[in-house]
């Protein structure tokens, strides 16, 4: 079995039903570090126009998620968990109104895992 790129939690699950309940398709896009940060940020599917400076990480919760190709060169070597915590950030993501953002937490793959990553279009 592959090792996934980007996770999710049941917490940030809860929230992504209930903004695509309001919003529709979703999708995501992992920031560069400008204004709040690098921050996962959570766009109406088609809002956020990608580009072939942008890798499709993978699918949570049933939206695909991007990062931009050299932010993903940093952050190649880690498994990306997407999670929410309490707070507003000062991004334009849909779940900013709810008193709540998305935040990203990363862990180093194990070797064994390194070597059966799903792999990425550059």
């Amino acid at each position: 079995m592959k090792t996934s790129r980007v996770l999710i939690t049941d917490e940030a699950v809860k929230v992504v039903e209930k903004l695509k309940a309001e919003n529709g398709d979703l999708m995501f896009h992992q920031s560069g570090g400008c204004c709040d940060g690098s921050q996962p940020m959570c766009f109406p599917k088609g809002e956020f126009r990608t580009s072939g400076s942008d890798v499709l990480l993978g699918e949570i919760a049933g939206c695909e998620f991007y990062m931009s190709r050299d932010q993903f060169e940093y952050w190649q070597h880690t498994q990306l968990t997407i999670d929410v915590t309490p707070g507003r950030g000062s991004s334009f993501s849909l779940e900013i109104p709810m008193g709540i953002r998305f935040i990203t937490k990363s862990r180093l793959y194990s070797p064994e895992e390194a070597i059966n990553l799903v792999d990425v279009d550059l």
